[in-house]
């Protein structure tokens, strides 16, 4: 038999591929992460094997104490799939000092194609399909805020007819994919005209949902940058047409609404659980901001298993929060006029510790179902006011 029929082969040329091959010998592969274009950050992988049918698969990621969270590799496990629509997990494996930080993963596939990634990926003809399903449902309009850098639709959906002004936004990091699964499921929900949560919060907000912030990392298999390289999520005070196009034209967009209450949804490489982030530490902090921020978190926790407040990030000193960032500046930017809630959502590349999943980790389904709860949530700490 030939070295090419021996041999696997693998390959990252496509929507959101990323991986670079340093060596292939039968079924084992030496490998490493391509870094964002014009970036240092390094963590998101996404590439497919071939010829692998019932063979033992020994694919070794090197490097990795030099990408971007190496703490996020101790307890990591890789995401497979044979059929690109269901994703589990394989064994996987860590050492910090092998090649500069080894992650080794095994599988055998029942199939001759597999595909690993860092997490389920959410591709930019997903979001289309997305786009296209919700902008059908009635009481739904569709807007373009702007384009990015390489000219791809920066896509909101309106919906609802309150007077409250709810944003939900995502991706502002392309590889933390569970944020646009988690899209899909608060899609699902308030575009159901049969959902009483649905029904009830449409009468008393209007949504304004922005399921991809960041389509040109996305699709270039970025873990945290646009095009250019750069982080958007660092562009909130003074975003520019030349370095931040999606930030502006968002940013534009919410200053002709105002802001009540917004979700900036986004995943977590280290920390194992769901968690809320705030906007502690702005200027204009206000003990009635601050404590329905608390209210929301304590009314999420309560309704759902897969959501805690004991892991986190620390709050800001007074005065010293970053406003640079979404949620910061959002609070800052509308709190006096609005009383702005904004948070930011974080959901693990591993799972949630507390309600763990063996087969699947935290997954697509379990991201979807959080939505509903998120929403669920909104709608009682509305009422409740």
């Amino acid at each position: 038999m030939s070295e090419i029929a021996v041999n696997i082969t693998i390959n990252a040329g496509f929507d959101s591929g990323n991986i670079e091959v340093r060596h292939v010998s039968g079924t084992s592969a030496c490998l490493a992460i391509r870094k964002d274009r014009m970036s240092e950050f390094a963590q998101w992988f996404h590439f497919r094997v071939a010829n692998c049918a019932g063979r033992a698969l020994e694919l070794r990621i090197t490097g990795l104490e030099g990408s971007a969270y190496p703490q996020g590799w101790p307890g990591y496990r890789a995401c497979v799939s044979e059929d690109r629509a269901n994703w589990g997990r394989a064994e996987t494996s860590y050492d910090k000092v092998q090649d500069g930080g080894t992650l080794t993963i095994r599988y055998t596939p029942a199939g001759d194609l597999c595909w690993f990634a860092y997490f389920a990926p959410y591709s930019w003809e997903q979001h289309q399909d997305l786009v296209a399903d919700a902008a059908l449902s009635e009481g739904v309009a569709h807007r373009p805020l702007g384009l990015s850098l390489e000219g791809r639709s920066i896509d909101c959906l309106d919906l609802g007819e309150g007077d409250k002004q709810v944003w939900l936004y995502a991706r502002q990091h392309p590889g933390e994919t569970m944020a646009e699964w988690w899209m899909e499921g608060a899609l699902d929900l308030l575009c159901d005209p049969s959902d009483p949560i649905a029904r009830r919060l449409r009468q008393l907000c209007r949504f304004h949902i922005v399921p991809n912030c960041n389509p040109d990392g996305s699709v270039l298999g970025h873990l945290r940058t646009n095009a250019v390289g750069v982080n958007l999520n660092r562009e909130w005070a003074a975003p520019s047409s030349e370095r931040s196009p999606e930030v502006l034209c968002i940013r534009d967009a919410m200053d002709q609404s105002g802001v009540h209450f917004a979700i900036d949804v986004h995943g977590d490489e280290a920390i194992a659980a769901n968690f809320i982030a705030g906007f502690e530490g702005i200027p204009s902090w206000t003990e009635a901001q601050g404590a329905g921020y608390a209210r929301y978190r304590a009314i999420l926790e309560r309704r759902s298993p897969d959501f805690q407040t004991k892991l986190g990030y620390p709050a800001a000193r007074p005065g010293k929060a970053n406003l640079a960032m979404s949620t910061n500046q959002l609070a800052e930017r509308f709190g006096p006029s609005f009383g702005t809630v904004a948070m930011t959502l974080e959901m693990p590349f591993k799972d949630h510790d507390p309600m763990p999943d063996p087969e699947q980790g935290w997954s697509p389904e379990r991201s979807r179902l959080l939505a509903r709860d998120c929403l669920g949530a909104l709608l009682e700490w509305l009422e409740a006011r």
